[in-house]
């Protein structure tokens, strides 16, 4: 089924977003290739033009850079990052990561909001980190949000999707892409994601920990898949109260 990712003007195939934070620059190109990657997040700290290490020169040709407002505390200090990573030559997409807490790394939705407005007013495509709120996330898509970030659960915890009800909630009220952002663990949870109607998933740490990070990254991208299709072929029915026989045996055995 075709059924491409549209974030702002641009159009993905792929509903798989790699963090990129947590892997060292040699293993950042096999994994975007293993696991079909379009989309990948990057920390502006890590760009070093000019300099000996660049994580710049390890994404493969044709990936759409992700750049994210890591390290910002307020509105003002993630646009300042956005410009930065503009003039670098990343592109307009902009990851909005506004964090004050220092031990639980969640987000700020109220900086978010004012940040993405004034990203917004320069033309940013900003995609928000967020607690899965939909006032908030209502907020967000007026201030200009081209997309939502939710977190399925604390950011490098792998735990999974702590906030299924709340994410279920978004996906059914908001007009906007939803991507669950932090706190996968396994393939099986990305699927489930999708499955909910998510359009897409972003995944760092639960790849970066693995044993064979390669043949993670291809799992995420085949769960990733099969949550997708899933979804858009529409899940059967769920009988609560009673079972069903798989073949209709009525009268059957009257007729031996």
């Amino acid at each position: 089924m075709e059924d491409p990712l549209i974030i702002g003007n641009k159009r993905f195939n792929s509903r798989f977003i790699l963090g990129s934070g947590k892997f060292s620059l040699e293993m950042t190109d096999a994994v975007i290739r293993n696991g079909g990657v379009e989309i990948a997040t990057l920390a502006i700290r890590r760009a070093n033009k000019g300099g000996e290490e660049d994580i710049l020169d390890y994404m493969p040709e044709g990936i759409t850079l992700l750049p994210n407002t890591s390290g910002a505390r307020n509105a003002e200090e993630a646009l300042r990052i956005a410009r930065l990573a503009r003039e670098l030559g990343c592109g307009d997409m902009i990851k909005v990561e506004i964090i004050k807490d220092s031990k639980y790394l969640l987000p700020d939705n109220c900086e978010t909001i004012r940040a993405i407005k004034m990203l917004s007013d320069e033309g940013f495509v900003a995609m928000p980190y967020m607690m899965p709120d939909l006032s908030a996330a209502r907020a967000m898509a007026d201030a200009g949000a081209a997309a939502i970030m939710p977190l399925g659960a604390p950011i490098g915890s792998n735990k999974g999707l702590l906030t299924k009800e709340f994410i279920k909630i978004l996906v059914e009220e908001i007009n906007l892409p939803v991507i669950v952002d932090a706190g996968i663990g396994r393939p099986s949870q990305a699927c489930e994601a999708m499955e909910l109607g998510c359009a897409a998933v972003m995944a760092n740490t639960a790849i970066a920990t693995a044993k064979d990070v390669p043949a993670m990254a291809t799992a995420f991208r085949m769960a990733i898949e099969a949550g997708i299709l899933a979804y858009l072929s529409g899940p059967g029915r769920v009988l609560e109260d009673r079972g069903e026989a798989s073949s209709p045996l009525t009268g059957f055995l009257g007729r031996l």
